[in-house]
């Protein structure tokens, strides 16, 4: 059974841009395995409570993140 698990920031993402993640991320694994894998893949979009997480030795909140830009 294909399975992915994304980790985002709580609050990060609304209901229809998680829909979206478990959508394309099924259709890839369909483009993989094709069609016999629709029936059996399992997305996960996990939340990660503020301030969980870091990166190189520093805590990230939602906050910081939403200050820099995407690029």
């Amino acid at each position: 059974m294909p399975f992915a698990n994304f980790k985002v920031p709580a609050g990060s993402l609304d209901e229809k841009q998680k829909e979206r993640i478990v959508t394309r991320t099924t259709e890839l694994y369909v483009e993989i395995y094709g069609e016999r894998a629709r029936a059996n893949t399992m997305v996960l979009v996990e939340e990660v409570t503020d301030g969980g997480w870091g990166i190189g030795g520093d805590v990230l909140t939602l906050a910081m993140l939403q200050r820099h830009p995407e690029g």
